[in-house]
């Protein structure tokens, strides 16, 4: 899949690795922007019970 999205990519050689370059670092800023902030209210493990009120 990834060698068939390179291959369709135009230009030359350096331009391609550039623009693929630029499509992973958007890809990655709007994963940890937008998409890892909002998955963390459903993940479990963020919960914690240290510094808790105290039990009877």
């Amino acid at each position: 899949m990834y060698g068939w999205i390179f291959r369709n990519l135009p230009g030359p050689l350096w331009f391609r690795i550039l623009t693929a370059m630029l499509f992973i670092a958007a890809a990655v800023l709007v994963l940890m922007n937008f998409v890892f902030p909002w998955l963390s209210q459903f993940n479990p493990f963020t919960d914690s019970t240290i510094g808790g009120a105290a039990g009877p």
